[in-house]
């Protein structure tokens, strides 16, 4: 049974951060990168108000498995 496809997206108004959580490995680099953003013991989790855009783009761009992704608000 293939595992269900989720996606959800959350926004501080310039960058969207997608993320497929059926993706994720748990290697931790997003919560240890940006502790302030990523608060897995909240909801909604991801807090993208909480760093600048180009903070989040730099962190995204280290996920190694590719659950979290971005599209900024103006494409």
């Amino acid at each position: 049974m293939e595992q269900e496809k989720i996606r959800k997206e959350y926004t501080n108004g310039e960058i969207g951060i997608v993320w497929q959580p059926q993706l994720c490995t748990h290697a931790g680099i997003c919560v240890k990168t940006l502790p302030n953003v990523y608060r897995i013991k909240e909801r909604p989790w991801i807090k993208p108000e909480n760093a600048s855009t180009a903070e989040l783009i730099a962190q995204i761009d280290k996920c190694p498995s590719g659950a979290l992704s971005y599209r900024m608000a103006n494409e």
